[in-house]
């Protein structure tokens, strides 16, 4: 799976999400994967989505647990509302909203549902990210991240 199906998974899970509400239910596609790109700096030409970035982001912010289990094979925790404006910040937050049309509420919502599947998607079954070298790339990325 590449980074552009990805985006789109992540995405549809963002659409379907109960969390991101009626406006977030109501997005089109398109605009969501270039929403969801720009949260963590990827660029909209090869449609990325920095994963290392969110990872280091989750392990500075002290949920590296939760990070974790969306890198593992199995069930993937939730993170609390707070926790997903801190990885990203207020501001990106702020932004990816008003960019959809959506409250703060539905895009840190429906962003819940989202980014647990877009990790587990990115590091299961060997279908890993070429930005970060495969499988060993990720497996020496999360252990660095996490200090194992």
């Amino acid at each position: 799976m590449d980074m552009g199906d990805l985006l789109k998974m992540g995405a549809s899970a963002f659409i379907n999400s109960k969390l991101s509400g009626d406006a977030g239910s109501g997005l089109n596609l398109d605009s969501l994967t270039s929403a969801l790109s720009g949260l963590t700096g990827g660029n909209n030409e090869n449609g990325g989505f920095d994963i290392g970035n969110l990872l280091g982001n989750m392990q500075n912010g002290g949920l590296a647990d939760i990070a974790q289990s969306w890198l593992g094979d199995g069930d993937n925790a939730d993170i609390p509302d707070d926790k997903v404006t801190e990885i990203f910040g207020q501001d990106k937050i702020s932004d990816f909203a008003s960019q959809l049309g959506l409250s703060q509420e539905e895009a840190v919502g429906g962003l819940r549902d989202a980014l647990p599947q877009i990790v587990d998607k990115a590091s299961s079954g060997g279908s890993l990210l070429d930005s970060i070298g495969g499988v060993s790339g990720a497996l020496n990325m999360a252990g660095k991240l996490f200090g194992r």
